[in-house]
């Protein structure tokens, strides 16, 4: 790795963090476009987010813990029940053409602000505390 790759990488963990910290976003949204500008294919972006998310996840989970804003046993639910889904998509990848892997990464980013977009038009199903 050259020095500005290294540098570039840790610009993109801390920048990470802080958006993951801040608005709970999966890392592989914010990962795997820089991992594919720095000069990784889409399957070793992709993959290399998945360890890349580990330290974040940690982190931010304790921190929100202590704040009070982490339901446990939904978490384990949604975790564990990933857990099948990340073996299959792992295995089914490796048979997809890198171009429609790019093609169908673009489209989930775009269905993700498709749907950020439609959220914040519409009224909050929780009022802010006065």
């Amino acid at each position: 790795m050259s020095a500005t790759t290294i540098v570039l990488a840790l610009l993109l963990g801390v920048s990470a963090g802080v958006l993951s910290g801040m608005f709970g976003v999966g890392g592989g949204i914010l990962f795997v476009p820089t991992l594919l500008a720095l000069g990784l294919a889409q399957l070793e972006a992709q993959g290399t987010s998945l360890l890349a998310i580990l330290p974040t996840v940690v982190v931010g989970t304790l921190t929100q813990r202590r704040f009070g804003n982490l339901r446990v046993q939904a978490a384990l639910v949604v975790g564990l029940a990933s857990v099948a889904g990340v073996e299959a998509g792992a295995r089914l990848v490796t048979h997809v053409p890198e171009h429609l892997l790019r093609k169908l990464f673009g489209a989930l980013l775009f269905l993700v602000a498709a749907q950020l977009v439609v959220r914040t038009r519409r009224r909050p199903r929780y009022p802010e505390p006065s």
